[in-house]
């Protein structure tokens, strides 16, 4: 955490607690540093779900190659930000006026999920025309991982054996451009496994496109670049990666690679901050009640993982009574909602925490606030802080 982060923390008032900070400039850096590991014909788009704030999307614009889209709502929203950015717009249950949307608001790619979705943009084409990749659940042994998008029974994608059905309809339709393949199979990978994963998704789209006369132009081999809660300090190896990527690359001529990751890019930018409430305990045990909870930060209990935390001790007190406190034991931090489920952090040992400290979780930037169930029971949003090298820092309320 940098300094001036937690001096911004520091000057907050209890008022605006909690409160989601996000350093722009470290984002930045993050950025600069991946966009500079990936070779020539690697292009990155950023996965929009992952964190869709504006501030932080105009920090990447000037990294990534484009955006990548799930629904309408996002498309709306990425491209009122960035009128001319490349945008794909993948996930599976497009509805008819999503595709009608993509095609009216140029959208560069579409990821096409299923036959029913392909002949459906048949319908809405009109005198368009659109370039098109189609999403592929490869039968690949995935192991271990920290989720399965493919490679066993999903709703994502086309099996290999339906592809056949879809290129004769793309065959009939000359408005429809089929540029390439897109298999995005698991998350939560190393670089190493990341590599190992792309060089059978390469390998398989050339045999494909060989065997079946199709000019292979690119193969989008998704996100899912790992991100581990437990070790903050242990960040995807990006320059591996690259490496690797380039000697891959080097075995296909004029393909170009597109990659989409979304939480690696952003997680470690943003700060979830609180305060202690209570810090009471229940059979022996020692809970830390928080403002707010999971309806801000649901990461910790969708993952069922602690979310890693740095305490900022808060020497006043202003109460007629003694601070409760525990010392050198576990501590559960909790939020304010009426479910055992609201947890943020279970038995974390601590060397001194009292009510009225502040608690910032970090690895905040991705998957924390933009998936919560921010209406449950009606606690109030919390507020946001975006830092930079500006000397006073913009705040606005959600």
């Amino acid at each position: 955490m940098r300094t001036e982060v937690v001096r911004h923390i520091d000057a907050l008032a209890d008022e605006e607690l909690p409160a989601y900070v996000y350093d722009l400039h470290a984002l930045r850096e993050h950025a600069r540093a991946i966009r500079a590991a990936l070779p020539e014909r690697v292009e990155m788009l950023y996965a929009a779900k992952a964190n869709s704030d504006p501030e932080l999307l105009s920090v990447l614009g000037d990294h990534v190659d484009g955006f990548e889209v799930a629904s309408g709502g996002e498309l709306h929203h990425i491209r009122g930000l960035f009128p001319d950015t490349p945008i794909a717009f993948g996930g599976p249950g497009k509805t008819p006026r999503e595709l009608a949307q993509a095609l009216d608001r140029g959208v560069e790619r579409l990821h096409i999920e299923s036959e029913q979705e392909l002949r459906l943009l048949t319908t809405l084409l009109g005198d368009r025309t659109v370039d098109i990749l189609l999403r592929v659940n490869l039968p690949i042994a995935l192991g271990q991982v920290a989720l399965a998008m493919g490679g066993q029974p999903s709703p994502f994608g086309l099996d290999p054996v339906e592809i056949g059905r879809c290129l004769t309809i793309i065959a009939a339709e000359r408005r429809i451009r089929l540029r390439g393949i897109h298999v995005h199979l698991a998350s939560g990978l190393d670089a190493t496994a990341h590599l190992a994963l792309a060089d059978d998704v390469l390998s398989w789209a050339r045999d494909w496109a060989h065997a079946h006369r199709v000019e292979l132009a690119e193969v989008n081999i998704g996100g899912g670049m790992g991100v581990d809660y437990a070790r903050p300090d242990q960040k995807f190896d990006w320059p591996a990666f690259g490496a690797g990527l380039h000697r891959l690359l080097a075995r296909h001529p004029g393909l170009t690679v597109r990659i989409e990751p979304g939480r690696s890019v952003t997680v470690y930018c943003g700060w979830y901050v609180t305060q202690v409430l209570d810090l009471k305990r229940s059979h022996g045990q020692a809970f830390a009640v928080l403002r707010g909870g999971t309806h801000h930060l649901r990461t910790p209990a969708t993952k069922q993982h602690n979310q890693p935390f740095r305490t900022l001790p808060v020497n006043a007190w202003n109460r007629a009574w003694d601070r409760p406190e525990a010392h050198n034991e576990p501590v559960t931090l909790v939020g304010q909602l009426c479910t055992p489920k609201d947890v943020l952090a279970q038995r974390v040992p601590v060397d001194h925490l009292r009510a009225g400290d502040r608690i910032a979780f970090a690895m905040a930037g991705a998957y924390a606030w933009n998936i919560s169930h921010h209406a449950f029971l009606m606690h109030p949003a919390p507020s946001f802080h975006h830092l930079d090298h500006a000397p006073v820092p913009t705040t606005s309320h959600a």
